[in-house]
């Protein structure tokens, strides 16, 4: 079994699917959940409530705790790290910190699932997690189904 981390690596990597993310976090989805529930789903999991609740659980508090606050640094500082060397420097230390929060999530993340069995299942995960943001959230689901 692919570890979640490297998982989201690569389908990160695929065609669309970093815009697409762009747009679903812009549009306030928890991408970290989506790339747990687009792993979960590859892996045939059933998506239960209960499942469901103990990842935004789990996800809601390091989101706005963590990682949001660095992400609004960091896009609060883009314009003006432009101009200024030395913000440019510290507002790529600042997106070196928000992916490695990132990463710490989805460990966190993986450790809660890891565990829950593949029963081969279609259950879709991404509808669950991702609301109605229906054009990224087929770019994603896409990926997911592509080999």
């Amino acid at each position: 079994m692919q570890d979640l981390w490297n998982f989201a690596l690569e389908l990160y990597a695929r065609n669309g699917v970093e815009q697409a993310c762009l747009e679903l976090q812009d549009s306030g989805n928890d991408v970290c959940l989506l790339l747990t529930g687009a792993w979960l789903q590859q892996r045939g999991v059933r998506c239960l409530d209960e499942r469901l609740h103990a990842m935004q659980e789990l996800a809601g508090p390091w989101q706005r705790e963590v990682i949001s606050p660095l992400r609004q640094t960091r896009r609060k500082w883009r314009s003006t790290a432009n101009q200024d060397a030395e913000l440019t420097a510290l507002r790529e230390q600042i997106k070196k910190l928000e992916l490695q929060a990132e990463r710490v999530l989805l460990e966190r993340l993986q450790a809660l699932a890891g565990g829950w069995p593949g029963e081969s299942v279609d259950d879709d995960w991404l509808s669950r997690l991702g609301g109605g943001n229906g054009t990224a959230l087929q770019v994603l689901r896409g990926a997911v189904s592509s080999p």
